[in-house]
């Protein structure tokens, strides 16, 4: 008697499917060290001001009838809360100041280029940030708290109030991820969408970087 495996969902495949991109974009020097506490909170202000164009962008998306829920759950947009945060960092002229460099510019002109009825290719940018925010953006407040002194109120962008356990939403999230009705072809978008997303965060990290000198080895 055989026994078989049942078919991994959606979720599943997807985060098998980015593991590689991901873990190499987490590894990044620029916010390696800026996790490491090697850097400063202005550091953190030039890397957040150069992610509230990326949210400015994905969260300019026209919701569209037949969307899933969650794509549109009012609990989850963060352009608000960085723009709250970027002024109590002393950086309310944030555009001005911190204009969006090269790499950042091409993520935003990839996600307006993305059209409001493409469901995978729009999902795979929501998944990326989003589920990543309710993650490892849980562990970057606290480190950037601990070792920048950055303050709650410079910290709204990792407060998710409307949630009440990220543990459950994520499951809850993957869960509709599961639900989707997509083809195969429609499945494979999404996953080279979203490797394309992390590759896009790596790239901007990589500038972020080229203006902090790399430490002189000892």
């Amino acid at each position: 008697m055989t026994s078989t495996q049942p078919e991994a969902g959606l979720a599943a495949r997807l985060r098998d499917a980015t593991a590689v991109e991901h873990k190499d974009t987490e590894n990044r020097s620029f916010i390696s060290r800026l996790m490491g506490g090697e850097l400063s909170l202005e550091a953190y202000t030039r890397y957040l001001a150069q992610y509230a164009y990326v949210y400015r962008a994905l969260e300019a998306r026209q919701v569209q009838s037949g969307d899933p829920a969650f794509l549109a759950d009012p609990a989850l947009p963060r352009f608000a809360s960085i723009v709250s945060d970027l002024q109590h960092l002393g950086a309310a002229d944030w555009e001005d100041t911190h204009p969006a460099l090269p790499a950042t510019r091409a993520y935003v002109d990839h996600l307006l280029a993305i059209d409001d009825s493409d469901v995978p290719r729009y999902l795979a940018h929501h998944y990326t940030r989003y589920l990543g925010d309710l993650s490892g953006g849980q562990a970057i407040a606290s480190l950037v708290a601990r070792h920048y002194g950055a303050t709650p109120a410079q910290l709204a962008f990792y407060r998710f109030d409307e949630i009440d356990s990220p543990v459950r939403y994520k499951r809850a999230y993957r869960d509709q991820l599961d639900s989707l009705d997509f083809t195969e072809d429609q499945a494979q978008v999404l996953f080279a969408e979203a490797k394309r997303a992390f590759h896009f965060n790596g790239d901007m990290f990589n500038a972020l970087g080229e203006s902090v000198p790399e430490p002189v080895a000892s």
